[in-house]
C-alpha cells in the first residue's frame, strides 16, 4: 500500500507540471492572435454567423500554433533565460516543467493546430504549417541575425492575417497587410529596445542578437517605422478602393486612434514602460486599453452602421 505522504507529493508534482504546462503555453498571449479575425472585420462579414465560426477556428488553431511554438521555445532557451529577471521565473528555468514535457506537449499542439487548419481549408493549413515552419527557423537560426529577426516577427503577424483571410474565402487588403507589418515591426522594435535597456551590459548573455543593436539604431528605426505606420493606415482609410468597399470615406476619422497609440507606444518606449511585452503594454495601460477600444469601436460604427 503506497504511502498517503508519497500519494500527496505525486500528486503536488503532478499539479506543479501541469499549471507549468499550462503557463509555458502563454494563453494570455493569444492576443496576438486576433490578428485573425481583422478580415472578418474589414470585410464588413463580422454579422455573417458561419463565417464568424470559421474565424474563430482558425484562430483557435492558431492559438495551438502559438504556444506549441513558445514550448519549444522556451525548451531551447531555458538556460539563457536565466538570465533575465523576469523570464527566469519561467516554468522551464525555474524548475516547474522539464524540457522533455514541454517539447512533447509542444509538437502535439503544433501538429493539432497545423491539421485544424487543413480541416478549414487547404490554403489555411498551408499558412499555419508555414508559420511552424518560420517559428522553428527563428528559434534555430534567425533571431541570431540582426534585422532578420524583427522582419520574421512582423511576418507572423501577416500570416495571421492573410490565414485569417483564406478561412473566410476574402480577399486581404494590401494596405491592410502592409498596415499589419509595419505596427508588427514597430512592436518588435520597442521589444529589442526594453530588453537592452533592462539587461544593460548583460543582454547579450540572454539574447546573442541584442550585441549586434544599439539603443540610437533602436530608436531612428523606431521613428521611420511608427512615421510609415501612421502614414500607410492614413493612405488606407482614403484609398478609393476602402471608399468603394465600405460606401463612405469616414474611416480617415479613425486615425486620430492610430496617431495616439503609435506616440503613446513611443512615449513608453523611451520611459522604460512594458514595451519589452507588448501584451503587457496593451492590457495595462489604461490609456493604450481605452485607444484601442476606441479606434474598434468607431471602426464597428463606420463599416456597419
Amino acid at each position: 500500500m503506497s504511502s498517503p505522504v508519497l500519494q500527496t507529493t505525486t500528486t503536488a508534482g503532478v499539479s506543479s507540471s501541469l499549471m507549468g504546462l499550462l503557463e509555458g503555453m502563454r494563453p494570455v498571449q493569444w492576443i496576438k492572435n486576433g490578428f485573425v479575425l481583422a478580415p472578418l472585420i474589414f470585410s464588413a462579414n463580422l454579422q455573417n454567423f458561419e463565417l464568424g465560426l470559421r474565424a474563430l477556428a482558425v484562430f483557435a488553431a492558431f492559438s495551438m500554433v502559438a504556444s506549441g511554438v513558445y514550448l519549444w521555445n522556451d525548451s531551447l532557451d531555458w538556460r539563457s533565460d536565466l538570465n533575465h529577471p523576469q523570464k527566469k521565473r519561467r516554468p522551464i528555468p525555474s524548475g516547474r516543467l522539464t524540457p522533455a514535457v514541454a517539447i512533447s506537449c509542444g509538437s502535439l499542439l503544433l501538429i493539432a493546430g497545423v491539421l485544424a487548419g487543413f480541416a478549414l481549408n487547404p490554403a489555411t493549413g498551408f499558412l499555419l504549417f508555414g508559420y511552424a515552419i518560420l517559428n522553428g527557423l527563428y528559434s534555430l537560426a534567425l533571431k541570431h541575425v540582426e534585422i532578420v529577426d524583427l522582419m520574421c516577427i512582423a511576418v507572423g503577424f501577416v500570416l495571421r492575417v492573410i490565414a485569417g483571410s483564406t478561412a473566410i474565402h476574402v480577399q486581404s487588403s494590401h494596405w491592410l497587410l502592409m498596415c499589419t507589418f509595419l505596427i508588427a515591426l514597430f512592436l518588435g522594435i520597442a521589444k529589442r529596445r526594453q530588453e537592452i535597456v533592462t539587461l544593460s551590459n548583460g543582454s547579450g548573455q540572454h539574447r546573442r542578437v541584442l550585441t549586434h543593436y544599439s539603443l540610437p539604431w533602436l530608436d531612428q528605426a523606431g521613428t521611420v517605422v511608427s512615421g510609415s505606420t501612421v502614414v500607410a493606415y492614413a493612405l488606407y482609410a482614403v484609398s478609393p478602393e476602402t471608399q468603394a468597399k465600405f460606401g463612405t470615406d469616414a474611416l480617415i476619422y479613425t486615425l486620430p486612434f492610430v496617431v495616439f497609440g503609435v506616440l503613446r507606444y513611443l512615449h513608453m518606449m523611451h520611459s522604460g514602460d512594458r514595451t519589452g511585452n507588448p501584451t503587457s503594454a496593451l492590457m495595462l495601460d489604461k490609456q493604450l486599453l481605452m485607444c484601442v477600444a476606441g479606434w474598434v469601436l468607431a471602426c464597428a460604427a463606420i463599416i456597419y452602421l
